[in-house]
């Protein structure tokens, strides 16, 4: 064996080896929350009912009750920690936080930067509009000014109906939802594309002052946002999400916020 081949060996052994010395390394991101004894949850504060404040300054939620049952039958204790969503991804890939939970829209964007788990979860991209707006359809926002919420999956809908959107006065972003859907209500906006899920949960506090048109900017799934090298992490969220499911505990939770199971199986 001349001494090119054995070169050529050697550097293939490195490659392989450095393969498998990156799968290890991924693999120990499950044994190290244990070993930490905690994950944390990256979210925004303000997005009832998935994760938001309670009267009590609590951090309560649909989002937040899954992640705790999770954390409970993984072994370990799960903290909450707020942050600005246009930056949310950041947060994950450098370390800040270790899962993003709260109503993540599953896109190709972003998977292409995080991993996600099995989407548990549909939704829609709805138009909300105060209950006595003139606006029915799509082609009635023509001249209007939108709200959304900076860096969310709202903002990358609208976006991808470009003929909606240069028709449009103008798109106003806000830090979050709430603040939005209360612009809406005082008329300095005039319609506000978000989440069905906060949407409607939002409308159902107040029935009179908010209506939901049938259009809507597309379809989407929710899912857990982990870091792309957290293999083995993901691997036992998506387990133990499945036992939740099966078992009744994610229909118990789903019952508690929305009134029924709405879970996807």
């Amino acid at each position: 064996m001349n001494k090119k081949v054995i070169a050529i060996l050697i550097v293939l052994v490195i490659i392989v080896a450095g393969f498998f010395i990156v799968q290890n390394k991924g693999d120990k991101s499950l044994a190290t929350v244990k070993e930490k004894g905690k994950f944390v949850v990256g979210l925004d504060d303000n997005f009832p009912p998935m994760g938001f404040r309670d009267e009590g300054g609590n951090i309560v939620g649909f989002d937040i009750d899954l992640a705790k049952e999770l954390a409970e039958r993984m072994g370990v204790q799960v903290e909450f920690k707020p942050v600005e969503w246009d930056g949310v991804l950041f947060s994950l890939k450098n370390g800040t936080i270790d899962v993003i939970w709260n109503a993540l829209t599953i896109t190709e964007e972003r998977a292409e930067q995080i991993a996600f788990s099995k989407p548990y979860l549909d939704n829609r991209q709805i138009i909300v509009v105060q209950e006595d707006s003139t606006i029915n359809n799509k082609d009635d926002l023509v001249g209007k000014i939108i709200g959304i919420q900076l860096g969310s999956s709202s903002e990358n809908a609208l976006n991808n109906e470009q003929e909606v959107v240069n028709k449009l006065e103008e798109i106003r972003r806000f830090s979050n939802n709430t603040e939005a859907l209360m612009d809406l209500q005082t008329g300095r906006i005039d319609a506000v594309v978000v989440d069905e899920i906060l949407g409607r949960y939002y409308i159902s506090k107040k029935p009179d002052v908010y209506r939901v048109l049938e259009d809507d900017f597309g379809h989407e799934l929710y899912g857990v946002g982990i870091r792309q090298e957290d293999i083995k992490f993901k691997e036992e969220i998506d387990v133990i999400l499945d036992e939740m499911k099966e078992d009744g505990t994610a229909a118990e939770i789903s019952n508690k916020w929305f009134g029924e199971d709405i879970l996807k199986k």
